[in-house]
């Protein structure tokens, strides 16, 4: 069953409740064989896009949560040797942290900017939808914290009715991201 992750960019309030819970749960800690722990400075694995429009007394505020797209057509498997960039059954992109060692190439291959390079451990590293706790039954740290409802994770048929009406990113690549409500 595939995966997705659906923000509605309407709901999002811009607390960073999302961003900060994502480094509370890989900073200091290791989920192995997903991720190794995230550097706790120069990384957000999912990070606050925050967009204005207008000047006083008229001003608009948004703000757009990105992450690691898990394309069903990810340009950093094509860039990754020996399998070190995998698509799990459930569409999750996991960059596998041993196998990945000193591959650099794998960071400026998303054309997202969402894979960053970990200089300590010589490895890239990215969102993984937070692959660990899924295994328990669990939703991803971003999602649990949204207190808004902007985030939401689930099956792609369970969301169906949400994509419908969504829009992706560069989608070429065939992102399993999508956003709703986003001002024109």
């Amino acid at each position: 069953m595939a995966k997705v992750f659906c923000i509605d960019v309407s709901k999002c309030s811009g607390c960073y409740n999302c961003q900060f819970a994502c480094k509370d749960e890989h900073c200091g800690n290791e989920w192995m064989p997903y991720a190794r722990t995230q550097p706790l400075t120069g990384q957000f694995w999912l990070k606050m896009e925050e967009h204005i429009q207008g000047s006083r007394p008229r001003l608009r505020m948004h703000y757009i949560p990105t992450l690691c797209n898990h394309c069903d057509n990810p340009a950093c498997i094509e860039a990754a040797e020996n399998g070190a960039v995998y698509k799990r059954d459930d569409g999750l992109v996991i960059i596998d942290p041993e196998k990945s060692a000193g591959q650099k190439d794998i960071v400026s291959a998303c054309p997202y900017g969402a894979i960053y390079w970990n200089e300590e451990l010589n490895i890239p590293q990215k969102c993984t939808g937070c692959a660990h706790l899924l295994e328990d039954g669990l939703k991803p740290r971003c999602v649990d914290v949204c207190r808004t409802g902007a985030l939401q994770f689930g099956e792609e048929e369970d969301l169906a009715e949400f994509i419908a009406g969504a829009e992706v990113r560069q989608a070429e690549h065939l992102p399993r991201v999508y956003y709703k409500g986003i001002p024109g």
